[in-house]
């Protein structure tokens, strides 16, 4: 079996009003207002299929947001996000790659972050047999082309695949894709689900 993980609230705990409550700190613009004016929009989404750098993704989020910041404070408040590791899941990747199965992270992300939780959390390179990031490979979930090249890559086919991840739109994607997949909804969710099992 392909056992797929996404990264964000599945393996490590983040948290983006984290993010908005450094930049208020740093920029003095009420935590409220960042929170109405920051959109995981085009800018989003373009920085993470590796389109755009991260000092164009800083430069233009802060043009969008009207916010005041320099790109260390940026960058400061954007590596604010990752909260802790979930160790009980580690324990399952490691379990599972024991077994004999294929366990890899498939993570919508961008360049800012990845030179941040590898060093951080080295737990998760050592529990995944392959990291596939949309910023490497120009797509993003939930477009169907990163679940078919995934599966491509990997040699396996939608019928032997399993798929977790905290998004549901991303959820609908995978499984518009044959793949069987698994909200995560809290740290419970993995554990739980294959206490059942």
């Amino acid at each position: 079996m392909l056992y797929i993980f996404d990264l964000g609230n599945v393996i490590v705990d983040i948290d983006f009003r984290r993010v908005l409550g450094a930049w208020s700190d740093f920029s003095r613009i009420p935590l409220a207002e960042l929170q109405k004016s920051f959109v995981m929009g085009e800018t989003f989404h373009r920085h993470e299929r590796g389109e755009i750098s991260d000092e164009e993704f800083a430069s233009q989020l802060c043009h969008e947001m009207s916010l005041p910041l320099s790109y260390e404070q940026f960058t400061t408040g954007w590596q604010a996000i990752f909260v802790a590791l979930r160790p009980e899941v580690i324990d399952i990747m490691n379990r599972l790659r024991e077994q004999g199965h294929r366990v890899v992270v498939l993570s919508n992300t961008n360049r800012l972050h990845t030179t941040y939780w590898p060093e951080q959390y080295p737990e998760i390179q050592s529990a995944a047999d392959r990291i596939w990031l949309s910023q490497d490979m120009g797509m993003r979930k939930p477009e169907p082309g990163i679940y078919q090249k995934v599966l491509k890559e990997e040699g396996f086919s939608a019928e032997q695949t399993l798929f977790f991840d905290d998004n549901a739109d991303n959820i609908n994607g995978a499984e518009a894709c044959g793949i069987t997949s698994i909200l995560v909804t809290d740290n419970r969710t993995i554990p739980d689900w294959f206490a059942r099992q």
